[in-house]
């Protein structure tokens, strides 16, 4: 007996889960059957015409990146050879050790003004920002638009990027292996920016950028050093605006580190 087809609503229940486990962004234009393919896979292929059968040759070494330390070690040459911004981005769109390239649409480098004396770092973009190519365009970044804008700053004063670049799928926490990949990138951004004064937004970024142990609510407002590679930078840990847009209460505190950080630029002592 042959099932029914299903409904319109029975169609839109299962988009409507989909994106509620965060497959909300589809990465080809036509849909494409899977378990066909895995099953196509495993079934003994006969040998070409012209081939012996045997082994095929395996993928050269080159190729793959076999475990977490190589990933790194091939991020750390690769980011080392940028003698400047444009450069380095150049090198990320090429780089192909991180997984998380694979199902992100683009590129989320930067935005703002190289060279700014205030650099501020997210860990990883959200779907507005994987569409947009650009960080903290959400209502996280409308929200940091309006807390830059009551200390006198906007983004063509700043330099904003993350952590890592490219947008895990449905938003989920970048796993350690893929932070530790993407680290070399965002320190040669941080050490070609030369900011004055480095701000990590969140505490995934500021456990990643400072190797903090202590959580974001008792890191936050205290000033750390920074070495940047040329030299050594105030650098500050402060919530992150998707925090404060679900925690309103704490924007007290943000408020006490944005005033900081503008005495900072401002040379007085903070």
């Amino acid at each position: 007996m042959t099932a029914p087809p299903p409904s319109r609503e029975d169609v839109r229940a299962l988009l409507e889960w989909h994106v509620a486990m965060g497959a909300d962004v589809a990465i080809e234009e036509t849909p494409q059957d899977r378990y066909a393919e895995s099953a196509a896979r495993r079934a003994p292929q006969p040998p070409a015409r012209d081939e012996q059968p045997g082994p095929r040759p395996a993928t050269p070494a080159s190729a793959l990146l076999a475990t977490p330390e190589e990933s790194a070690a091939g991020a750390r040459a690769a980011a080392a050879t940028a003698a400047t911004l444009d450069e380095l981005r150049a090198i990320l769109e090429r780089f192909d050790g991180c997984a998380l390239k694979a199902t992100a649409s683009r590129t989320v480098f930067a935005d703002g003004a190289p060279g700014a004396r205030l650099m501020l770092v997210g860990e990883a973009p959200g779907r507005e920002e994987d569409i947009s190519g650009l960080p903290f365009v959400g209502r996280s970044g409308q929200l940091l638009d309006r807390m830059l804008a009551s200390v006198g700053l906007d983004r063509t004063s700043v330099y904003i990027a993350n952590v890592i670049p490219w947008r895990p799928p449905g938003n989920r926490t970048p796993t350690p292996q893929e932070t530790e990949t993407c680290l070399p990138f965002i320190r040669r951004q941080i050490e070609l920016c030369d900011p004055d004064v480095l701000v990590a937004l969140g505490g995934s970024a500021a456990q990643s950028l400072f190797r903090a142990r202590e959580g974001i609510l008792k890191l936050r407002g205290r000033w750390l050093d920074y070495e940047t590679g040329k030299r050594r930078v105030k650098a500050m840990a402060t919530l992150h605006p998707a925090y404060l847009l679900r925690s309103p209460a704490q924007k007290k505190f943000a408020w006490r580190d944005l005033k900081a950080i503008r005495r900072a630029l401002d040379g007085d002592e903070a």
